[in-house]
C-alpha cells in the first residue's frame, strides 16, 4: 500500500462524490469511468454462486456503470460516511440505495451499501469492491415488479437473470482475486 497526502485523498473523494451526483442527475453513471485508472478492477458479490468482475476502464465503463448500472435511473446512492486511511490509500464510503415512489414516498434498500476503493494517484482509483445487502436489493426489486413501478431497464436486467451475461462469473473463478 502507498501513503498519499491526505488533502490529494480528500479532493479525489469529492471528485467522486460529484461524479456520483451527476451521474444520478443524468441517469447515466458511465462518465465516471474517467475516475479510474486504465487498469483498474471493480468488483461485487451477486450471492453464493456469483461474483462480479470489470477489468480495466472499458469494462468499468461499458458493463459496471453502463448494463450493470442500466435500469437504475432515477435511484439515489447518497454517501453517508466516508473514511479515508491516507496512509494505505485507501478509502471506504458507505452509501444508501433509494428511489422515489410514484407517491413520492421513497423505496430503499434496507441494509448497508458500500464501496471500498484504493487509490491509484493522478486522480484516479485502481481498484474498487463494492458491498451491499443482495437478498435485501432483490426483494425490494420484485416488490417494485409487482407494484408496477420497476423501470423498463430494471425489468430487462431481470428478465436475463439466468442467462450468461458479461463479466459474471462463478464465485472465485473471475479474472482476479477479489482481495487482489
Amino acid at each position: 500500500m502507498t501513503a498519499y497526502p491526505r488533502a490529494e485523498l480528500e479532493e479525489m473523494v469529492e471528485r467522486w462524490l460529484q461524479a456520483n451526483r451527476d451521474g444520478e442527475a443524468a441517469g447515466d453513471w458511465r462518465p465516471m469511468a474517467e475516475l479510474y485508472t486504465a487498469d483498474a478492477t471493480y468488483a461485487w458479490n451477486y450471492g453464493p454462486n456469483e461474483d462480479f468482475v470489470a477489468v480495466g476502464r472499458d469494462e468499468i465503463r461499458d458493463v459496471a456503470l453502463g448494463v450493470e448500472m442500466g435500469g437504475l435511473d432515477g435511484w439515489e446512492y447518497p454517501y453517508q460516511k466516508v473514511l479515508i486511511d491516507d496512509q494505505q490509500g485507501e478509502v471506504i464510503g458507505l452509501w444508501k440505495q433509494v428511489a422515489t415512489k410514484p407517491d413520492g414516498g421513497t423505496y430503499e434498500v434496507a441494509g448497508i451499501g458500500g464501496s471500498w476503493f484504493r487509490y491509484g494517484g493522478n486522480f484516479r482509483w485502481s481498484w474498487q469492491r463494492d458491498f451491499f445487502d443482495v437478498g435485501n436489493a432483490t426483494a425490494l426489486f420484485i416488490q417494485m415488479f409487482r407494484e408496477g413501478t420497476l423501470s423498463e431497464g430494471m425489468q430487462r436486467r431481470m428478465d436475463a437473470a439466468g442467462k450468461e451475461q458479461p463479466c459474471r462469473y462463478p464465485v472465485g473463478r473471475g479474472p482476479i482475486g477479489f482481495w487482489d
